[in-house]
């Protein structure tokens, strides 16, 4: 039975699927309408999640995005065949490279973004070693076993200050590879071993080159080896973002008169403050640096405790002053109370923070480790009450557009990750032949024209079409299909239902009446398998509460792209009403194009000083 938890592990789930890879030579590739590269000899490994050079060298390769694939015996032949030029390998020692380079490719992939020490990985190896009784390379060999492998990979010097270490730059553990509960469980066992006072004391420690910290709250700083582990656990978490995603232009503000004692430069200074405000936000959550949100909030909004004390200032004064001196806070609270920077506020709070969402969970059926899940939702839990600190001394109104935008986006992640959650309970269901013969047995018992009669009164829905779609519902299962198969039905069920309504203003509202019959329908077959006391009783019960929030996410998604809106701008469509109850906002934002971050602002100056 599914439930929502708030702590512990978040879930428990491991998934493979098998992989399927076509080896061409290279030389066939280049001139043949495919994409140009310069070639020297090797093989490419070529399958729907990409394609991989595995030989001699290639000239202004790109980096592979996607999945790694497992090689071919004739393509692992090739890469020690490489390796043997270029070391002089003995042939008992190339035999053995052999199960090294399927090793490699069977728990490892390529990504932009990301990066692993360098000592993590000969870890893994040796520990694999180590449990088949191999004969290991040194650290060396190793090392060009990888490159041999992964075309591409860049080394980068990462770390704290006094204590970093080289990390192979654009590569991951696979999302399913039993190395992630390995690297999970270690985590896990050094966190326990140090006292509960410290876990809850030390602070967000520095970042260098973009390397992250801790994910708890500040405090005094403790051990090495707790700050060890929460880089370590933070480096692993972020191999699960997509950090290329970048803030879309805020656009300019629309205001036909000034407010009293404003010019057009304070206007100007306050979207060039708010945009490096947003973007050094984008910067922490990019690093799970979290609890700076808060210290963020409070540099912008120019917080002042009521009661001060001692040892409580959170930020530099140097960096109040620079931001004091570019809009003072008399003008900034003028300028809160014009309708159309409020307006102009809540649309950059929908693009900054959809693009949070798409950076911490950009694939909802994605496997998350449990540790990272349940730190987002703690994050979603914290943010409304921060943000509402920080800005204890600005117009209420301004107050209502913010908490409006925030409590949006802390909703997102709260639905993203219990959808993540069930994906992952629901995944193991799909896979279990047995599980799946006695869904089907149980659902051929269901009276499906008793519920279609029941629920034709209230949903109205064409006969033909429900027909349809239990048909189909019933072969989609019967052939086993991955979750993955599953999404795709479900998206073309919304599209098809959806269809006639494609490019009328009545659209959003037929997607909620959409939403209301599935869920009436689902419920109403639940119910029979309930009164017949189905043996599958309980995987269908996870099944639809996977499919009914699914089929939400769709929706969601659907909606914001007829309305020209984010998702989050779409569930949170509030209308702001001033003193005689008349409608001041619409929650609407336009998809434009990404822009490169600022690399210099008060705010990333604050986190250098937060975190020195």
């Amino acid at each position: 039975m599914y439930s929502q938890n708030t702590g512990g592990n978040y879930f428990d789930t491991q998934g493979s699927s098998a992989q399927v890879t076509t080896v061409v030579s290279s030389h066939s590739m280049v001139g043949t309408g495919g994409i140009q590269m310069g070639v020297t000899g090797g093989q490419l490994i070529s399958s729907s999640g990409g394609t991989y050079l595995i030989g001699n060298s290639m000239e202004n390769s790109g980096h592979a995005v996607t999945h790694t694939t497992r090689a071919s015996p004739a393509t692992i032949e090739m890469a020690i065949e490489t390796l043997q030029k270029s070391d002089g390998l003995s042939t008992h020692r190339s035999s053995l490279l052999n199960s090294h380079l399927q090793w490699l490719l069977d728990n490892y992939e390529t990504a932009e973004g990301v990066s692993l020490p360098r000592s993590t990985l000969y870890n893994h190896y040796l520990r694999h070693c180590q449990e088949h009784k191999l004969d290991p390379v040194n650290a060396a060999s190793f090392g060009k076993l990888i490159r041999s492998i992964f075309m591409g990979l860049r080394t980068r010097r990462l770390g704290t200050r006094g204590n970093s270490k080289y990390h192979y730059y654009g590569i991951r553990v696979k999302p399913d590879s039993p190395l992630n509960r390995l690297q999970e469980d270690m985590q896990y066992m050094a966190m326990r071993q140090q006292p509960m006072q410290q876990k809850q004391r030390y602070k967000p420690m520095q970042k260098v080159d973009g390397v992250a910290d801790g994910f708890t709250g500040s405090g005094q700083q403790t051990g090495t080896s707790v700050e060890q582990t929460v880089i370590a656990q933070s480096q692993h978490h972020q191999q699960f973002l997509d950090a290329s995603r970048a803030l879309p232009e805020f656009g300019e503000v629309e205001i036909s008169s000034l407010p009293d004692g404003t010019t057009f430069e304070d206007i100007k200074s306050l979207q060039s403050l708010y945009r490096e405000h947003c973007e050094a936000i984008l910067d922490v959550v990019v690093n799970l640096q979290f609890s700076l949100i808060e210290k963020l909030w409070q540099t912008f909004w120019r917080y002042s405790p009521s009661t001060p004390t001692d040892g409580t200032t959170i930020t530099e004064s140097s960096n109040l002053s620079e931001i004091e001196s570019r809009l003072p806070k008399a003008k900034l609270i003028t300028l809160c109370k014009h309708e159309s920077i409020l307006k102009w506020m809540c649309n950059c709070d929908h693009g900054m923070y959809q693009a949070l969402v798409e950076i911490l969970i950009p694939d909802v059926l994605r496997p998350i480790p449990s540790a990272l899940t349940q730190a987002i939702r703690n994050f979603a839990k914290s943010l409304e009450g921060w943000l509402s600190n920080a800005m204890n001394n600005i117009p209420q109104r301004m107050i209502q557009t913010k908490v409006a935008a925030v409590s949006a986006f802390a909703q997102t992640l709260r639905r993203y990750t219990s959808l993540n959650h069930l994906a992952q309970a629901a995944r193991a269901v799909l896979q279990n032949t047995s599980q799946i013969n006695q869904m089907l047995n149980d659902l051929n018992r269901v009276d499906f024209a008793n519920v279609q009669e029941q629920a034709s009164w209230v949903c109205q829905c064409d006969d033909n079409m429900v027909q349809r779609l239990e048909t189909d519902f019933k072969m989609t299962l019967q052939q086993q299909s991955t979750l993955e198969q599953w999404a795709a039905w479900l998206d073309n069920v919304m599209m098809q239902a959806l269809k006639p309504y494609e490019g009328r203003p009545s659209f959003p509202k037929a997607a909620r009446q959409f939403l209301l019959k599935w869920s009436f329908y689902s419920s109403m077959v639940i119910r029979d398998l309930t009164l017949r006391s189905a043996a599958s009783f309980g995987s269908f019960h996870l099944i639809r509460l996977l499919y009914d929030e699914y089929m939400f996410y769709l929706v969601e998604h659907r909606v914001a792209q007829a309305t020209g809106e984010t998702p989050i701008a779409v569930m949170g469509e509030t209308y702001l009403v001033d003193e005689k109850n008349t409608p001041i906002m619409e929650l609407f934002i336009s998809k434009l194009p990404n822009v490169s971050r600022i690399s210099v602002s008060p705010f990333l100056s604050l986190l250098r000083n937060l975190n020195s």
